[in-house]
Order: C-alpha cells, then structure tokens, then sequence
C-alpha cells in the first residue's frame, strides 16, 4: 500500500462509493440568468446558454466557464460547467481608452509561454498543498479537481495525490506547515516553498506561509459606456432567435459574456460582450441587433466559440497522461486565450502543446521560474 498514491482499499471503496452516489444524482438546474441579471423570469422556451455573470462593483461575484478538468478516477477527461462563487477582483464600471487599448492587444497571440519554463536547476517558487507521510519524503501536490463527499468523523481517508502531480519535496519543515492535520499518520499542510528543481524534486531554500489559490481573472469591459451611460433594459439572451444566432456564429464569435456593470441588482445595467475572432464586426453587431435588444458590447477576440471548443477537447485528450501534469482547462472570458492549468511547465509539456497551437494557448502553472 502506497499511502501517498491513495492506493488504499477503503479510499477506492468510498471513491466507488461516492462516484455511484453522483451518478445517481438528477443533473442540478440550470440557473435563470435573466432572472440573475435582469430580474425577470425567462419564458423557458428556446435552448438555455450558460452566460458567466460578472459583477462590476466590490461584491461576490459569479463566473461560470467551460472547463475541461482532470477527473479524480479513470483515464478519459471529462467537461462540466463549473460555476465558482466567492470574492473577485473586479474591472471598473467604464473601463478608460487606455484599458480598452490594452484589452484588445491581449487579444493578440500569447507567444510561446517561455518565461514560464522550467528545467533541471532552475530556482522556482510554489505555493500550496504539501503531504507528509511516514517514512516518505513529503510530496507538493498540484491543485486538482475533487469530487466534493462527506465523511463521518474519524472516516476519512489519508491524504493523497495522483501520481503525475506529486513533486518530492527535500528540506520542507513539515511542523512549519500552515492548517497541519493528521489522518492515519499521514500530515497534510500547505506552504510557500522556494528552491531548486531537478527531475520533478525540489530542494526547498525558503519556506513561508501559504499564498491564496490563483483565481479566475475577470477582463475588463472592453467598450466604453454610450453618452448618458448605459441603460436599464432587458437582456434577451434566451430568446430562441437570439440563441440560434449565436449557434449559426459560433465559428466567427466568442460568448456572450455579461456583465453588471453597475454592481448587483434588479435595477443595474446589464451589458452582453461578444468577441469576433474571424469577419467584420460592425457587421456583425449590424446583424446581432436585430435580433437582441439589450445593451451589447462588440469587441476583438482571438477565438470563436468554436476555437475554443477545439482547444478544449484537443487538451482534454493530454489529460490522461500523467507525465504532463495538465489539470484544467478553460477559455479566457474575452475569448484571448484558452488558459491551461498545470504542475509545471517543461519542455516535454511545450512540445505536446506545440500541436494544438501555443500562440493560442496560456499556460497558469503551479511551479514557476524565480528570475
């Protein structure tokens, strides 16, 4: 038994046990996003999309994106919407000529992501979970999608890690360890390390107090509000005519995305951006208005939504392999990029990226290089 690996014959028991428990499940409701951003109630007919909804003032915001995930079981990856609730660092109600600027030109290829490359000897920095079992060196454990299952007290399995996240760890202080608990005399803490890596080790120079988990980056709003600001009006993204729309454009547009741009409430402008990636866009938004009648910002992007489905699936299918550490998946909001989330980003995961086009891709490590 591999305490480390969660090769255990309890954990696969309540890992079968808890993935049974989830199939059985009848699928959640999607949420009324009128009623979320306008506060009227949808009409149920036509096919429902799932808009990320985006606060614009210092409150909670909720973002939901297509994600393609690492499941915690089994070797096929899997795609789910995955809202995710909980403070934000929010963009300014009207962004300035100069944030416009800036939007657009991140809209531009992201090049080859090689200042985030790592190799043998290099000195890089991670923050996170690190897992201590007896008479095994400690292990740094990558982020990684859980399913979420209760346990009664004193039932829950020891700690691990999959095997393709797991970086040993040389001179971490285990007692240092911030939210230290014990299960089964396995230690679970987290930590900020600096230190020198080599072949998936790393030899730990400093250690410090966790830093937070990188968060979803909310892109600005990338138009500037009309004379008088926006206005209060219906947003009507459910409309069978608006959807079949942006079905028809999925390989020319990316979205849409709205935003409240005047903070939460049933009395707030709501704006939907769209991104063209491909074609005019003041034909486009010529197009769109007569069929949608809310407040629209129309805007660059790099990828259509369909880019981005390609991309997705196309990183889906690297998830399996364990030696490339790929957790996540998702598009950027603008539809700028599509944003990988991964251990560390080496050679070996430049060059399986290299296919799927890495002027399309940004790669969010975990492990990064100290310059």
């Amino acid at each position: 038994m591999n305490p480390i690996d969660g090769r255990d014959t309890v954990d696969d028991l309540l890992r079968q046990a808890g993935a049974q428990w989830r199939a059985e499940q009848p699928p959640a409701p999607e949420p009324d996003l009128d009623r979320i951003t306008t506060g009227t109630q949808s009409s149920g007919s036509g096919p429902r999309r799932w808009v990320p909804a985006l606060a614009a003032a210092s409150v909670a915001a909720i973002a939901a994106v297509t994600l393609t995930v690492l499941p915690d079981t089994g070797s096929q990856p899997v795609q789910q919407s995955a809202p995710q609730l909980g403070p934000a660092s929010l963009p300014p109600a009207g962004p300035t000529p100069q944030a416009v600027e800036s939007v657009a030109q991140g809209n531009q290829p992201t090049g080859s992501n090689d200042d985030l490359l790592v190799r043998n000897g290099d000195k890089v920095h991670l923050s996170g979970e690190v897992i201590a079992a007896p008479n095994t060196a400690p292990l740094f454990c990558a982020s990684h999608p859980i399913p979420m299952i209760g346990y009664l007290p004193g039932s829950a399995p020891k700690p691990s890690c999959p095997a393709g996240l797991q970086v040993t760890l040389k001179g971490v202080d285990v007692d240092r360890l911030t939210a230290l608990t014990t299960v089964d005399g396995v230690r679970q803490g987290r930590a900020a390390l600096t230190g020198i890596w080599n072949d998936k080790t790393v030899d730990v120079q400093q250690q410090s107090a966790p830093e937070p988990d990188l968060d979803l980056v909310t892109p600005p709003l990338q138009c500037l509000p009309p004379q008088g600001g926006w206005k209060v009006k219906p947003a009507n993204l459910e409309a069978p005519a608006v959807t079949k729309f942006l079905d028809s454009h999925r390989g020319q547009a990316f979205g849409p995305v709205t935003y409240s741009v005047d903070g939460p409430g049933t009395a707030k402008a709501v704006v939907a951006f769209l991104g063209v990636a491909h074609g005019d866009r003041a034909a486009f938004r010529k197009a769109f208005e007569k069929v949608y009648t809310g407040n629209l910002c129309v805007g660059p992007a790099r990828l259509s939504q369909s880019d981005a489905d390609r991309l997705s699936k196309d990183i889906g299918g690297l998830m399996d392999r364990a030696d490339l550490g790929i957790t996540t998946s998702y598009t950027q909001m603008d539809g700028a990029s599509e944003n990988v989330r991964l251990l560390v980003y080496t050679d070996a995961v430049k060059a399986a990226l290299a296919p799927i086009g890495l002027g399309d891709l940004r790669v969010e490590p975990e492990i990064r290089p100290v310059h």
